[in-house]
């Protein structure tokens, strides 16, 4: 079960990177923890879905020219009355297009749409859609070429004939919450526009997005049409716009070139009249409608002579005796509004749901210097980086956040009856959390911590109350490490200590244990991290915020907030081993659980790796739906009607989507994705392998069997690691291409078995923990008699690329292995910068993925075990690295460290660099290059194909430019047919070659 953990330490990207154990004795302790294996494991076989399917067909194996093309299903929509569902099918690197199917009827209409993935969005009354176009790819590659933008459309969709209207440069468009007669269409700016943004649909009932640069005027047409009558109307130089909930109103500003003409205007769409609300020489920002569209919030921003920003102030208005009621919140004249400060252009205005106060932030503004002094040249200023051991972050941490930096502001409200400034947020107090309503707000003060909790990952913070009448502050918790926010009324908060959650009334200070008298325990053993008694994460606040719902790993509770009596919601989850895991949000408006409907969950077989859903009814009802071998990804639910949508996968059978009723025990389905995969073949199934592994736990691992499976029949085997990963046994793997080099659905299709094992950890021995995990799954999965126990490959990246480099230290038992962005030292890495995020690696040696005891100066020996380094003189498997000079995750030293001590100990060892790439590859010719490279890899040493040059002599620093442009070809589809050719011929030669890959072999495996 893949789990998320709260704690703050970052993990070596991709999912993490940690640190891991090397053992002294390699081979001996190799061979007992295979020979264990044979009387520990055992095999289950699952039914195949494709079982019995006509091999003899034309077919062919997936190659990585194919992967360019395959479509799968991206961004997902139904409509508010659930009579039709829409999908994008977009290809790997290539167009997409956007189908919209009737749930009731036949109609189907399909319409090209680009690369790109964008927003699709249906009206109200669902009679209209509209999603974001994109340019072609090839449009794209040829402006970005050119250096030019490549703007976005929006098409809108007539579902009552299918017909669809494209407008040119569009970056926005909303249509109101309720009400489908108007859709508004925000298009770019006609001149200077960058490379737009996908179109989004601007909100309702919230916050009015802005675009463009802030050097220039903002504005930009805006098209509001009428859905019913066709006609439209050009409204100039908007810079933001949105609907109330009911669709009466459209609000939106104006910043027009000078100014002129600027403010906030309101339009009533059933007479077309707009009125001005407010306007002035002034820039207008952070529009924001409320929940129920009974009230407006914005900013107001001024020049000032004095200072060197915009002075800003905050208007709100709120409907009342048919028209909206303003009130300007001006900070010159507020009694106790800190000098030289001004309100936050950065953060959201926001009236409370009774209209008693406005939340806003405040930041300093710098006033201009008197005396206008000019800068020295460059030449005679210094360039300097000053590290202290006082700072709270790391110098590139702060280089890092910077921008958030900039954008920092402290909360305050003003109360509108009593007009009264009260600041709650400061330097230090900077995270403060809001109710919709109410007198209390909840502030987090980690000043005191943040220097700790970069070198050692554990954060803390002192939690108070504060008054929002008063200003007051009151401490609720010292230290405090599990917070889990206010209910939505402000009454309560959530945290968890030594095992148990607490809820404490913010008004007293009063604190109910809620779990103490329950006879089950929410700490996560799951969570094998340095961390002490973890909780199972809550699943949240009820809307009315009397109770919590919390999980104790398996079973949900409905828990009141004043510490009366809980109810066990689910009877049967620890009993039968199912996990009630993730709640879907259903309604992406929410505010809280609402218990008066129906609520969702999933639910995952811990053992059997089922799949399927949770249904808890509002009398308290529990009911598993559709609970099978398979996966599910999503779940969405029409607005207006019992409506479901969801898409179903196996480990062969591709996510098609469903539509159906609320007890999803059966639907509709709605794509086909198989209709791609009849010239292909790609894997006949999955099996299920349970085995022991670290300290005697009973562990499982997911083995996808090869194309064309023959039972009885021994197969090349790659094994794919990471942490835990038999839960993607029913999981299905479009052929494509993957930042990380792997793709399990390409090397099924070509004829190897691929293992998935489990691996848990012992503190202090990351490395050998993955040694005695993964070696009693793989002899468990050679006892199936599927796995070819002497051709088998080893990969991983990241964590996985660690745990790789690592047990090739510790045992032969893989014939070959590749390994991408590697820690291979610990004792380097500890203190090393994880340059994605600027802070320190020893956070996530101490508490995250490392799951060490501390620093290596306190645990040298662990320290040196696990690292890879100091064992690369026991490598005898050919290693394939790779290492990117601009990786911010695992430091490019890492893979040179590495790689230079294996070949000064006349190892066999390649080292990949993509210069410029991070922690995976982004460009795709580079995922090309690294996958073909891969595969060439593991072909050459598990399948005894002939290995290509540069594999056998490496590539020269001037020919280099040579051999990639020759790569580049071989990886075009224009190649594809020449290549076919190619590999006849290769089949036929080098005898020799094979005859020293098998010398090498025998040596290898007399080792």
């Amino acid at each position: 079960m893949q789990k998320k953990f709260p704690l703050a330490g970052l993990s070596f990207f991709l999912a993490s990177a940690g640190l891991l154990s090397s053992s002294l004795n390699v081979a001996a302790a190799t061979d007992d923890l295979i020979g264990q294996a044979k009387t520990e494991t055992t095999a289950v076989a699952l039914k195949d879905p494709k079982a019995g399917k006509d091999n003899s067909a034309p077919a062919k194996a997936v190659d990585i020219i194919d992967m360019a093309a395959w479509q799968s299903v991206t961004t997902v929509a139904i409509s508010p009355n659930g009579k039709w569902v829409a999908w994008r099918l977009a290809a790997a690197d290539g167009d997409s297009s956007v189908v919209v199917k009737s749930v009731e009827g036949k109609e189907e209409y399909k319409f090209a749409d680009g690369q790109g993935n964008g927003a699709i969005e249906f009206s109200a009354d669902g009679q209209w859609m509209a999603f974001t176009s994109f340019m072609t790819k090839k449009d794209q590659d040829a402006a970005k070429k050119a250096k030019k933008p490549t703007p976005t459309k929006l098409s809108l969709v007539d579902l009552k004939t299918g017909k669809a209207t494209v407008l040119d440069k569009v970056k926005k468009f909303a249509f109101p919450k309720e009400g489908g007669q108007w859709i508004a269409m925000h298009k770019d700016a006609a001149e200077g526009a960058a490379s737009a943004a996908p179109a989004t649909p601007a909100p309702t009932g919230g916050a009015a997005g802005a675009s463009a640069t802030p050097s220039r005027p903002k504005g930009s047409d805006l098209i509001l049409r009428n859905l019913a009558s066709g006609s439209s109307q050009n409204i100039g130089n908007v810079a933001e716009f949105g609907f109330d909930k009911q669709g009466r109103f459209l609000a939106y500003t104006i910043d027009a070139n000078d100014k002129s003409g600027n403010g906030l205007m309101l339009m009533t769409l059933s007479t077309g009249v707009s009125k001005v609300l407010d306007d002035g020489e002034a820039n207008y920002e952070k529009l924001m409608w409320t929940d129920k569209g009974d009230g407006i919030t914005v900013l107001k921003g001024v020049e000032d002579k004095a200072y060197q920003d915009k002075l800003w102030s905050a208007l709100g208005f709120r409907w009342e005796s048919n028209e909206f009621q303003k009130t300007v919140i001006e900070p010159s004249k507020l009694k106790d509004f800190p000098t030289d400060m001004t309100i936050s252009s950065d953060a959201l205005p926001r009236w409370s749901r009774d209209f008693a106060w406005i939340s806003f932030g405040i930041k300093d503004v710098k006033k201009k210097p008197k005396d206008e002094k000019k800068d020295p040249e460059a030449d005679d200023k210094a360039n300097l980086v000053l590290w202290h051991h006082q700072d709270k972050r790391l110098p590139t941490q702060q280089k890092v956040q910077q921008e958030i930096d900039k954008k920092r502001s402290s909360a305050a409200i003003y109360r509108v009856t009593e007009n009264k400034f009260i600041r709650l947020g400061d330097d230090n107090l900077t995270q403060v959390s809001l109710p919709l309503a109410g007198e209390w707000a909840l502030g987090q003060d980690d000043s005191q911590y943040q220097r700790q909790a970069s070198m050692d990952g554990r954060r803390y913070a002192d939690v108070y109350a504060l008054n929002l009448k008063t200003g007051e502050r009151r401490l609720l918790q010292k230290q405090a490490r599990w917070s889990f926010g206010m209910s939505q009324d402000g009454r309560y908060y959530l945290h968890y200590n030594d095992g148990h959650f607490f809820s404490t009334e913010l008004s007293s200070g009063k604190t109910h244990n809620l779990t103490a008298a329950l006879s089950t325990s929410f700490i996560d053993t799951e969570d094998d991290h340095n961390v002490d008694k973890p909780p199972v994460q809550p699943f949240g606040w009820s809307s009315d915020s009397k109770s919590v719902l919390l999980s104790d790993g398996w079973d949900i509770w409905k828990v009141p907030a004043d510490g009366s009596k809980a109810v066990m919601l689910t009877q049967d989850g620890k009993r039968e081993q199912v996990r009630y895991q993730r709640r879907y949000t259903l309604d992406p408006n929410e505010r809280g659980i609402d218990l008066s409907k129906p609520q969702y969950f999933s639910a995952y077989g811990e053992w059997n790796k089922k799949a399927g859903f949770l249904r808890v009814d509002p009398n308290g009802n529990a009911k598993r739906l559709a609970f099978e071998d398979v996966n599910y990804r999503r779940l969405l639910k029409a607005e207006k009607a019992d409506v479901f949508v969801w898409s179903k996968e196996t480990a062969t059978i591709a996510p098609d989507v469903y539509v159906g009723d609320n007890q999803i025990a059966s639907g509709r389905k709605l794509t086909d994705l198989t209709e791609q995969e009849k010239k292909f073949t790609l894997g006949s199934g999955a099996r299920l392998i349970d085995y022991v592994g670290t300290d005697g736990k009973k562990l499982q691992a997911a083995l996808f069997l090869p194309a064309n499976y023959q039972a009885g029949k021994a197969y090349p085997t790659v094994v794919y690691i990471y942490e835990k990963l038999s839960q993607t046994l029913h999981s299905y793997v479009a052929p494509g291409l993957s930042g990380n080099g792997f793709n399990r659905s390409l090397y099924t299709s070509n004829g190897y078995a691929v293992l998935m094992p489990d691996i848990t950890y012992r503190l202090n021995d990351p490395g050998m923990s993955a040694k005695e995990s993964v070696l009693p799954a793989l002899q468990a999965a050679i006892n199936t008699g599927i796995v070819d126990g002497k051709r088998v490959g080893l990969q991983g990246h990241s964590w996985g690329g660690y745990q790789t480099s690592f047990l090739i230290t510790q045992t032969n038992a893989f014939k070959a292995a590749a390994a991408g962005a590697a820690l291979t030292n610990m004792i380097s890495m500890y203190s090393l910068v994880y340059k994605n995020s600027g802070g320190t690696n020893q956070a996530i040696f101490e508490s995250s993925q490392g799951r060490f005891l501390g620093a290596y100066n306190d645990n040298w020996e662990a320290y040196v075990r696990n690292s890879p380094v100091f064992f690369a003189k026991n490598v005898s498997t050919p290693l394939l690295m790779l290492q990117n000079d601009a990786d911010g995750a695992v430091d490019y030293t890492q893979g040179v460290e590495y790689f230079n001590t294996l070949r000064r100990a006349g190892k066999d060892v390649i080292m990949l660099e993509y210069p410029g790439e991070n922690h995976g590859l982004a460009k795709k010719p580079n995922q090309k290059d690294y996958m073909q490279r891969m595969k060439e890899f593991f072909d050459f040493h598990l399948k005894d194909t002939v290995a290509p040059e540069w594999m056998r002599n490496g590539v020269s620093w001037l020919k280099m430019d040579e051999h990639l442009k020759e790569r580049a070809a071989m990886l075009a589809p224009v190649a594809k047919s020449q290549k076919d050719d190619k590999d006849e011929k290769t089949d036929k030669s080098s005898a020799a070659e094979k005859a020293d890959k098998s010398d090498k072999a025998q040596k290898t495996e007399t080792k």
